[in-house]
């Protein structure tokens, strides 16, 4: 091994390590309040209203809804673990040692992605140990939920490395979880089929990446889907290498970095 390849995987696991740590050090603000929220959407949702709606796609409706709230947990979670902890970095401006360091920006990129989808996956876990509090999981296609797990994750975490890239102050980074990702999961086909939907809003909900994430680990789950799942996971690949590529453009040009 290199020293130079030797130099950039231990700075990859400090990176790691730093993001892990993080999120573990603050737990009751960074994996509580997802449980809770969860836990609310369970008893609301899936017993109280869905009671009065009954079964949907041949599944009840608290199985139906379980897979969407487990993506929505690792969209959210993934996505607001980049999103600030970078910008905590360009904030204190400890960036500028990462920048100037003989680290490459790849490691310092996939550094911050790895904590965000760690973070992702650790709220995955604690929001599916919740459910089989009040339904039962199948598992249909265990490589389908793995794939697309990932993949949302490491989508999510590069979405909020480029919110962090732009974000000037506390605020900005609120203003896509807001406005943007908030109504997109909503619409996402989280707590309903789009075969419920007139055919042109069906078309309109195509548009909605999220709404091909969520279908897709409901197939891995459930064995049922309102979208082509090998168009979905193609899909995510595609994104995954733009903004992946986009992300680090935008490091190696310090945009964001070097004002």
């Amino acid at each position: 091994m290199s020293a130079e390849l030797r130099a950039n995987l231990v700075s990859l696991q400090t990176i790691v390590r730093k993001e892990v740590r993080r999120f573990m050090r603050i737990w009751p603000q960074t994996l509580l309040p997802p449980a809770i929220t969860m836990i609310l959407y369970f008893v609301i949702f899936g017993n109280l209203i869905g009671r009065q709606i009954g079964d949907m796609g041949g599944f009840s409706y608290m199985e139906y809804i379980v897979p969407g709230l487990i993506m929505m947990s690792v969209i959210t979670n993934s996505y607001g673990n980049v999103v600030s902890s970078f910008f905590g970095t360009k904030f204190h401006r400890s960036i500028e040692e990462l920048m100037v360091s003989p680290t490459s920006p790849h490691v310092i990129l996939t550094g911050f992605v790895i904590g965000g989808v760690l973070r992702g996956l650790a709220v995955a876990a604690i929001v599916t140990g919740l459910s089989l509090f009040f339904t039962r999981l199948q598992i249909h296609h265990g490589v389908v939920i793995a794939v697309v797990m990932l993949l949302t994750a490491t989508i999510f975490s590069l979405c909020g490395f480029i919110n962090a890239v732009y974000a000037r102050n506390f605020d900005d980074i609120s203003i896509i979880p807001t406005f943007v990702l908030t109504p997109l999961t909503y619409l996402g086909g989280v707590f309903y089929s789009i075969s419920m939907l007139p055919e042109f809003w069906q078309t309109v909900s195509l548009a909605n990446p999220i709404l091909h994430m969520v279908n897709a680990f409901r197939y891995g789950i459930l064995g049922v889907s309102d979208i082509h799942i090998g168009v979905a996971i193609g899909l995510m690949l595609l994104a995954t290498g733009v903004l992946y590529g986009i992300s680090l453009s935008l490091l190696k040009r310090g945009i964001g970095m070097r004002q």
